[in-house]
């Protein structure tokens, strides 16, 4: 699998490129997290957004399909007692309804193949009041960095779909979530963060 092969890479590659948003986008879902908060995170890669959230929260449950990525989360968070780390493929997630307090996804909905799938899954599982993040880069030129997307593609990664920060908060209005927040990290690769609150 692609993200397996650079797991041990990838935060290199992100800091060097991108390394404002890649540290900023963290602290700012972060802001989103409160003390008594259990929090599932999807797609959590290397754990670049867990080492924020960890700190701040009561429990972090971090997910990802990726077991190399997996690895590189346990390392960045081991000294946090409360954060458990669990292979998971985040269109099926196996727990029950209503059980987390916010659900965070970055930098992941570009690269599925039914992201609303993927999305009704996040809301299922999070509590009513809760809040669903979704962190993902975008580029005001209209899609994701093309530099950094053809990188990507000749090391193997398959992008679905580029989103400019219009077209990402039409993804979401077209999916009913006309009440959504957005927050902007810029950077080199700006990231827009979708901040949904369920009803």
């Amino acid at each position: 699998m692609f993200w397996d092969k650079v797991s041990v890479l990838y935060d290199l590659f992100e800091m060097v490129y991108n390394g404002k948003v890649y540290q900023g986008l963290g602290k700012k879902v972060a802001k989103e997290i409160g003390q008594d908060d259990v929090v599932l995170e999807c797609a959590c890669g290397t754990g670049a957004i867990s080492k924020y959230i960890a700190p701040k929260c009561k429990q972090l449950i971090a997910t990802d399909f990726s077991k190399g990525m997996l690895k590189q989360t346990l390392k960045n968070c081991k000294k946090y007692n409360n954060v458990k780390i669990k292979h998971a493929d985040m269109t099926k997630l196996n727990c029950r309804d209503n059980r987390f307090d916010k659900v965070v996804a970055g930098n992941v909905i570009h690269l599925l193949e039914e992201p609303y799938a993927a999305i009704n899954e996040l809301e299922r599982v999070c509590k009513p009041g809760g809040k669903i993040i979704i962190p993902t880069y975008i580029n005001a030129s209209g899609g994701i960095n093309r530099k950094a997307v053809f990188l990507f593609e000749l090391a193997g990664a398959d992008f679905k779909r580029q989103f400019d920060f219009n077209s990402y908060r039409k993804f979401f209005e077209d999916a009913g979530y006309r009440d959504a927040r957005y927050e902007i990290v810029y950077g080199r690769m700006p990231c827009a963060v979708a901040i949904i609150t369920k009803q």
